[in-house]
């Protein structure tokens, strides 16, 4: 008897009233509102302006959908149009299937279209987003969780996956292979933001570097899988889809490294706008305090008794007379007229 393991949902839904909520559904939200809320800090250190990422999105995210819905069905069209299927599941999207190569190529086509209309390089908003996109697919893997598929092979691991039965699969433990991509999509959100900040990679070189780490990981997964897929030379498509694209996607790290070194310097001219326009503002107050300054001054210049404390202003020392010279003088001429300034009357010495 097996004492630990991973317990699998009873159920992938909850009703509120005739509202049926997801879980699968829920991840794959939750998912895209990490990536933008984490795409916009990076978007905002390399200098570009807040929503922009979310404006993008707008356009990216459906496409996204799309993408990765189109690359499940046609992959593994047998589940919707062999004998005995309906087609119409094929549009079940809440029942899962969505396939990350047809997510990212079909995602970065409506992120382009995104980035045209606002003249901002593609490379440069890919770079910005890219771990934030590992993160969403480390928290949409937990969606496979609530709809108990996407698992390994049997195991009697400790942290082995109780799967229930149901149609198409059997009751038992296997390998939680929704956990082990989930752990490596968060190593490869923190493998690139670690290269980006020791290398500084531009042009597309940390989200070049988020697929083909990606891919990495993915490929010894895949292997591990035991649900049904189409095989080749005896491994399974996604095992060859992540090879190639891994090659690919190292080719072009090395390729962009030597043509286009370094990092783009402006990212969103419209941010640069504003900055400059920012600046303008600051300058343009700082010299009108100073020139408000310089009136004062020369107003408090104007004025009697102004400068420096004890100066006296020009002419102003000649002007004054102490108030006692008023007095003796007065005194004197008193004197004079009665006699007794002791100084005798011209008439007086001539008699």
């Amino acid at each position: 008897m097996d004492l630990a393991y991973i317990p699998s949902p009873s159920t992938g839904v909850i009703h509120l009233g005739p509202v049926p909520l997801r879980g699968y559904a829920f991840c794959i939200i939750i998912g895209v509102f990490v990536a933008v809320w984490f795409g916009n800090k990076r978007w905002l250190a390399r200098g570009g302006k807040a929503g922009t990422v979310a404006d993008i999105a707008v356009w990216a995210v459906p496409f996204g959908l799309v993408g990765g819905r189109l690359y499940h069905v046609i992959t593994d069209y047998q589940l919707y149009f062999s004998e005995g299927e309906n087609w119409v599941d094929a549009f079940k999207i809440w029942e899962g299937g969505l396939g990350i190569w047809g997510a990212i190529a079909l995602g970065a086509v409506g992120a382009w279209i995104g980035c045209r209309r606002r003249g901002i390089p593609l490379p440069a908003y890919a770079d910005a987003i890219a771990p934030g996109i590992a993160l969403a697919q480390a928290i949409g893997r937990w969606g496979n969780w609530f709809n108990q598929e996407l698992y390994g092979r049997r195991t009697d691991l400790p942290w082995a996956l109780e799967i229930s039965e149901g149609p198409n699969r059997e009751a038992g433990l296997y390998h939680p292979t929704f956990l082990y991509e989930s752990l490596w999509c968060v190593g490869v959100a923190l493998l690139v933001v670690w290269a980006d900040r020791r290398f500084r990679l531009g042009h597309g070189r940390a989200f070049a570097l988020y697929v083909a780490a990606y891919c990495a990981g993915r490929a010894w997964i895949e292997y591990m899988r035991v649900d049904e897929a189409h095989h080749i030379l005896g491994l399974r498509l996604n095992v060859w889809t992540a090879i190639v694209v891994f090659l690919l996607a190292v080719t072009y790290i090395v390729v962009s490294s030597r043509t286009r070194p370094g990092r783009e310097e402006v990212v969103e001219p419209a941010a640069l706008a504003d900055v400059a326009k920012a600046d303008a503002e600051k300058a343009g107050k700082a010299d009108a305090e100073k020139a408000a300054k310089a009136d004062r001054d020369a107003a408090e210049a104007d004025e009697p008794g102004a400068g420096k404390p004890g100066a006296d202003p020009a002419g102003a020392a000649d002007r004054a007379v102490p108030a006692h010279a008023d007095r003796d003088t007065a005194a004197t001429r008193a004197k004079a007229g009665s006699g007794e300034t002791g100084v005798k009357p011209e008439s007086a010495e001539k008699s």
